[in-house]
């Protein structure tokens, strides 16, 4: 299949319906194969998978009864467990653990007649910039010399390379809205609770959710309805979790209140990528939104106690590695971890207190007639390789982390390039359960512009 022809099924889906689910596999497989030394985005290719999922997706078809995501080809992050293949989690701890089940998404992604094409790298632990030094690099597909993000960069990177249609990330911070904006695509953190994570490796059980990511809002929200819902078998499941209303997609956004903070969020911002991202929201605003500057005054504050609970999270579940094998750590990793260790048992439960105040202050701040904040996803420019083993995630996340600390869902959507020519992300945010509100907002941004149709100089 020609590049072109397969850009064309991407970017149509009404397209994908005059091609086998076994033919798309077949060209995406070949895709990652093609990339491999130069991308690396997908660490275990899932071929034989793969086709058995695609053929399983056009007997649905042939008999009438099309599934939801009909052959939809996808990758997922690494810490997402598939039975019987390697999760790595970018580690050198799990170098070769295997898992025994899938994760409750996986399940539900093949029931609904998704194909899983392969396993996407992870920065090490999800607690980086890079995987361990013991896997390849992946790289951004727009300048190899530099990160696809943190920590879902393979999904990221897949999508922006091209090498699958939609793929699941896992967001603590911001490790889908991170890797979506520097690769060009979409990604949602869904409503905290929305989406199981039953089957998949945490990195901080308070914080942790499952993602979407695709090039189109469309296939965000397909996908999304996919995996969402209550899981019994996870105790911070939703019992109030339910799939989005796909009918409403495209609903558009007249009426739809946007604010626009005026301190944190767009305080020390790369002069380009806030070009672009106001350049965006005016789009919102000639489509029939209306918008008015807010102040986010908590912002700076949650972002700092967000960072400080995540080290303690990730140290609880890392303590006996750090102890007994601090060598299988790469230092950056080692060194995070260890700041965790200065935080005390009471300073913890002033963080958990905080927690809880933040949320409070935020779902207040969206009653005060407002439906979406919108922001740059990411202040800078995508890292190099080199400046992430020097550590700059603090500089990547600082305007994803106070949404996760609320347990709000945020959208990442491309709306640009930067001055070095690079992806810009445009990060809306929404109250608890208004996953559906982002979604719209991105799906008619995206109806009037093509910056997700926009491809890297790879091929």
């Amino acid at each position: 299949m020609l590049d072109s022809e397969l850009f064309a099924l991407i970017d149509e889906p009404a397209l994908r319906r005059e091609v086998s689910a076994v033919a798309l596999a077949e060209a995406f497989l070949a895709r990652i194969e093609r990339h491999r030394g130069r991308i690396d985005a997908v660490l275990t290719p899932l071929p034989d998978a793969a086709l058995a999922d695609a053929r399983g997706a056009d007997a649905a078809r042939a008999a009438g009864s099309p599934l939801p995501l009909d052959g939809l080809p996808l990758v997922v992050k690494d810490n997402i467990d598939v039975a019987g293949v390697r999760g790595t989690c970018g580690s050198a701890f799990f170098e070769h653990r295997i898992a025994e089940r899938d994760a409750e998404v996986v399940t539900r992604l093949r029931a609904a007649g998704a194909v899983i094409v392969g396993k996407a790298q992870s920065t090490e632990l999800m607690f980086a910039l890079r995987s361990h030094s013991l896997y390849p690099r992946c790289r951004n597909p727009w300048d190899a010399d530099r990160i696809p993000g943190a920590s879902s960069s393979g999904s990221g990177a897949a999508l922006g390379a091209d090498e699958c249609i939609a793929a699941l990330g896992t967001d603590t911070g911001g490790s889908v809205r991170n890797p979506a904006s520097f690769s060009g695509v979409a990604g949602l953190r869904p409503t905290f609770g929305l989406v199981s994570t039953d089957g998949v490796v945490p990195l901080s059980r308070s914080l942790d959710t499952v993602g979407p990511m695709a090039r189109s809002v469309e296939d965000v929200a397909a996908v999304l309805a996919a995996v969402a819902g209550y899981d019994a078998k996870d105790g911070r499941s939703l019992p109030a979790a339910v799939p989005p209303d796909l009918a409403q997609l495209h609903a558009g956004v007249r009426g739809l209140r946007i604010g626009v903070p005026v301190d944190f969020f767009f305080a020390d911002i790369d002069p380009s990528i806030e070009r672009a991202v106001r350049e965006a929201i005016a789009v919102l605003v000639e489509l029939g939104a209306e918008v008015r500057e807010v102040r986010v005054p908590g912002a700076e504050a949650a972002w700092r106690a967000f960072t400080s609970l995540v080290r303690i999270e990730a140290l609880s579940l890392h303590r006996e590695r750090l102890r007994d094998r601090p060598d299988l750590f790469e230092v950056d990793v080692r060194d995070r971890l260890r700041l965790g260790e200065q935080v005390s048992g009471a300073d913890a439960a002033l963080l958990y207190e905080h927690l809880h105040v933040w949320r409070r202050e935020v779902e207040l701040l969206f009653q005060d007639g407002l439906d979406v904040i919108a922001s740059p996803t990411v202040p800078l420019p995508a890292p190099t390789l080199e400046a992430a083993r020097l550590g700059r995630l603090g500089d990547v996340t600082r305007l994803t982390y106070p949404w996760s600390y609320a347990s709000v869902p945020a959208l990442s959507l491309p709306c640009g390039l930067d001055a070095e020519g690079l992806p810009v992300g445009l990060q809306l945010a929404a109250a608890r359960l208004r996953d559906d509100v982002l979604l719209r907002a991105g799906a008619a941004y995206q109806h009037v512009t093509d910056w997700h149709r926009r491809r890297p100089p790879l091929d």
